[in-house]
């Protein structure tokens, strides 16, 4: 009944792409799940007197969850629908906020998922067209529900999106010019018989540029290891780029293929068949989108013109193959700006917008956004 209430609220919405199942319910299996290791979950439905589905929701408990600035512990709801009925809302909310609080939390952030955050983050709230995978899309009264509750804006997550043939800013070739004048750069493309390699400098890449943003948390090389095997199916090489200084790994740039456009004909189901029709479709169907997941810089690179260096590095090969129409970056937090500039920079436009809300259990608390990256 879960995943039917969804199917139920968006029957008529032309924009929705059912998810897989597989991908809602593993969130909520602790054999799949490694975060409940280190928290809890549950979920609930939400049916009226009549028996009348009303909607659903998820809260959780990450032990290790944690935005910079936070002053106390913080719980997460998601996986939230409703039908337009402020009065479910309400209760669905109340329901979470009583659950987590008898868990020490102060504060609830959603939607959000009890997992990373590239996946299920974020209510939409602009640029209502289909999702990309393992993105919230919703209906807009949703963002009405949430605020009308008390739930403010605690960062907004901006999307972006262009034509593969663009040409970016001159100053993109002018800066990738100066830096391949040096021979200890080099930029190269992942290759599937190397993974293991190019796991390990996605590794170091990641926790010296990432890692801060998401709370301090580094990566481990096992965990990201058994990421891009279970990645390397959909992966296309000329998608994923590093760049490297003396053979050390300071950028990186992950792009995979929109799977949404595959996985919109599964009707939401991942069986023998399904996979075999995937497998069809890859060969021999079109995807003309692909998107940006991961891009980051070194923090001793940062500034020098790598940034360039490596996206008109990839993008001389991406434009060459002529094999993808659109690219779309996966959310930029409003939070950080030097990602937001580079982004706009390409040439880029504001394709959709999602919203991670926060609510302060303490009403009388001052309410504070996420702080702004230097």
């Amino acid at each position: 009944m879960f995943l039917q209430i969804a199917i139920d609220i968006y029957r008529n919405d032309p924009n929705w792409i059912r998810p897989l199942d597989k991908d809602i319910e593993e969130v909520f299996d602790p054999a799949k799940n490694k975060f409940f290791k280190q928290g809890e979950c549950t979920r609930w439905i939400l049916k009226d007197v009549y028996g009348q589905m009303l909607g659903r929701v998820a809260a959780f408990v990450n032990k290790k969850y944690k935005n910079k600035g936070d002053d106390g512990p913080v719980g997460g709801i998601g996986f939230f629908e409703c039908i337009n009925r402020q009065d479910a809302a309400n209760f669905m909310f109340d329901y979470c906020k009583k659950w987590l609080r008898e868990r020490g939390m102060e504060a609830m952030d959603g939607p959000i998922n009890f997992g990373e955050r590239e996946r299920w983050w974020g209510l939409q709230v602009e640029g209502f067209q289909p999702p990309l995978y393992c993105m919230n899309y919703n209906p807009p009264y949703y963002k009405q529900l949430m605020e009308n509750y008390g739930f403010q804006p605690y960062f907004h997550q901006i999307c972006f999106a262009m034509k593969v043939q663009s040409r970016p800013q001159d100053k993109f070739y002018q800066r990738h010019d100066e830096i391949s004048k040096d021979p200890d750069f080099s930029a190269r493309h992942i290759r599937k018989v190397e993974l293991e390699k190019f796991a390990k400098d996605f590794t170091i890449v990641y926790n010296k540029a990432w890692a801060k943003h998401a709370g301090g948390k580094e990566l481990e090389e096992r965990v990201v290891q058994k990421m891009f095997k279970t990645m390397k199916p959909v992966m296309d090489e000329h998608l994923i780029w590093f760049a490297y200084y003396k053979e050390d790994p300071v950028a990186m740039w992950v792009n995979l293929p929109d799977l949404n456009q595959f996985f919109k004909h599964m009707g939401g189901k991942f069986g023998l068949f399904q996979k075999l029709y995937f497998l069809w479709l890859k060969k021999f169907g079109k995807c003309s989108r692909f998107l940006g997941l991961v891009f980051g810089v070194v923090p001793e690179f940062q500034g020098k013109g790598v940034d360039a260096y490596i996206i008109i590095e990839g993008a001389k090969v991406m434009q060459s193959t002529a094999k993808y129409e659109d690219y779309e970056m996966q959310w930029i937090g409003d939070f950080n700006p030097k990602m937001i500039n580079i982004a706009e920079s390409l040439g880029t436009t504001r394709s959709r917008k999602l919203t991670t809300y926060r609510y302060n259990f303490d009403r009388e608390k001052e309410f504070k956004r996420h702080p702004m990256l230097g």
